[in-house]
């Protein structure tokens, strides 16, 4: 039996970007290794999903602008509990 893992967040929740999201020649239409969104930017949570091989869960983020980035955990955290300043950008 294959365990599959919760994810962290949820669809519609707001986060902030806790690093720099680099394109990794994922996203369509930006040069690789372009910044896409910059850390500090406030995103909303518009689709959750798993990596099944890394059982990963990968959310898409929804950011100002409409720019939509797939991010993993480590480089999201929920918008209400930082505990430094955030600017809307």
């Amino acid at each position: 039996m294959h365990y599959i893992r919760e994810p962290k967040f949820q669809w519609g929740q707001p986060v902030v970007a806790l690093t720099d999201l680099i394109n990794d020649g994922c996203y369509p239409g930006a040069d690789l290794d372009s910044l896409l969104i910059a850390s500090g930017t406030r995103g909303e949570i518009v689709q959750t999903g798993l990596q099944e091989e890394s059982n990963t869960p990968v959310y898409l983020v929804k950011f100002p602008g409409g720019k939509v980035v797939g991010c993993t955990e480590p480089e999201i955290a929920p918008a209400r509990h930082l505990r430094f300043p955030v600017f809307n950008q």
